[in-house]
């Protein structure tokens, strides 16, 4: 019975856990949203450009999610069972991978930028703002590959106020940079798009060095090299067997994304730069279900390691729950205020007219979203890694982009016809992944032995 009204003490530190996540959630959303509010008052053109650049970077990003959720979810585990040794080489392993990645993710996005866009089929009058800022802020890609994995091990220790302080010292950098270079302020020149990029390539710099500080001083103050003599190969291969799927599942859904994209660009400039507009807008409304899921995955590998099964199982449930009526409350503040928001953003009436009118559709899509992020970090909190993959990939192709073409090109709907076969690939897996955590089939794919 103890294990059943466990879930009441665990909220507290759930709680303790959401509030900084969901700050750092929000700040790192500003990194971009900021770049993209400032641009506006540039050019409808940047706008569009900058969108599908960051399409494919995050794509690239996704890459070092292979290392970074596999950390996250095996030290919360180890630290769940207190195996102290286990977190430090898990940590020691997840830098080394990622920082070998991160170079050569830089490398590809700042050399390839021109062909990759090419390949996007971005037009010739957004090539110009494109490449610039692709090939600045691929440059440095490893230095948010380096800032993840630390951040990663943070939160899972429970120390998630640390990210969040560092990211309101990066947002404060981003927004003074972008205002100098873009508009050319305080005696630097103006740079426009490139000025955007260096600044948030230098904010993330930072980020990547405060973020090793705080990891040497608060949490991991050194790595005996004893830890990884022999290699701890066993280590290696749980981050690849959690990582590998779990990061399948976002590249998926990311490259779906890609090519939806590329099918939004078939339909001209001001479809592309309205879905530039609203996905920014609509990152806030499910950036509290992105803290309660990452928080509550936290807590339930915590409580996996600890064998409690059940109380894990309950506490997945309220985050449910949770983020679900505020993801559905903010859609619905965000839908009512889409004609005034768009007005803000630009003075064009058909991105205005198109922008609040799918934002109406998106209130039903935030539903579903909420239930596909709380869903497949818990199932990752407890090992159960492949199940969303699998429902990921088969739904996202057959939906999203099968749908979406169908909808928004085959026949004639546009924009809001794609929004509404993102509607359809969002709620489906909501209600699969529902089913898989009431199965409790994932309780016995815990990695603590």
């Amino acid at each position: 019975m103890n294990e059943i009204k466990e879930p009441r003490s665990v909220r507290r530190n759930l709680s303790k856990l959401v509030v900084p996540i969901f700050i750092e959630t929000l700040l790192i959303m500003m990194l971009g949203a900021v770049d993209t509010i400032m641009l506006s008052q540039y050019s409808d053109n940047a706008v569009a450009a900058v969108g599908v650049v960051n399409q494919l970077i995050m794509f690239a990003f996704l890459i070092f999610e292979v290392i970074n959720l596999g950390t996250s979810v095996l030290c919360s585990q180890y630290l769940g069972a207190k195996k102290q040794k286990n977190v430090v080489q898990v940590v020691g392993v997840a830098i080394l991978l990622n920082l070998v990645l991160g170079l050569v993710v830089s490398a590809i996005l700042h050399y390839g930028a021109p062909l990759l866009l090419t390949l996007m089929g971005l037009r010739p009058e957004l090539m110009v703002y494109g490449v610039g800022y692709m090939e600045i802020v691929g440059a440095f890609a490893f230095f948010q590959a380096l800032s993840l994995t630390v951040s990663a091990s943070l939160r899972s220790a429970n120390k998630a106020v640390y990210p969040m302080m560092v990211i309101v010292v990066v947002n404060i950098l981003n927004i003074i940079g972008n205002y100098s270079l873009i508009f050319g302020k305080f005696g630097m020149p103006a740079l426009g798009v490139e000025g955007a990029a260096i600044s948030t390539a230098f904010a993330r710099g930072v980020s990547m060095i405060i973020l090793f500080i705080i990891l040497f001083r608060k949490y991991i103050p050194k790595f005996p090299i004893d830890y990884f003599r022999p290699f701890p190969f066993v280590e290696l291969k749980n981050l690849l067997k959690i990582g590998l799927p779990s990061a399948g599942e976002n590249m998926s859904y990311s490259l779906s994304q890609v090519l939806l994209t590329y099918f939004i660009n078939m339909l001209g400039n001001e479809a592309l730069t309205t879905r530039t507009y609203v996905v920014n807008m609509v990152m806030f409304v499910y950036l509290f279900a992105i803290a309660m899921a990452q928080g509550g995955a936290i807590c339930i590998g915590h409580l996996v390691g600890e064998k409690k099964i059940r109380a894990a199982y309950l506490l997945g449930k309220y985050v449910m729950r949770i983020s679900i009526l505020v993801s559905l409350v903010l859609s619905c503040i965000w839908a009512l205020m889409g004609h005034t928001l768009f007005s803000w953003l630009t003075d064009n009436a058909e991105i205005v007219r198109l922008g609040t009118v799918i934002l109406f559709v998106d209130v039903i899509l935030e539903v579903g979203r909420a239930i596909n992020i709380y869903a497949t970090n818990a199932l990752r909190a407890t090992g159960d890694v492949n199940y969303p993959f699998y429902v990921g990939v088969v739904v996202q192709w057959s939906i999203a982009v099968g749908c979406g073409y169908l909808f928004g090109l085959y026949w004639g709907w546009g924009l809001v016809g794609m929004w509404c076969a993102f509607l359809l690939d969002e709620n489906i897996r909501g209600i699969i992944f529902v089913r898989r955590w009431n199965s409790m089939k994932w309780a016995k794919k815990g990695f603590v032995k």
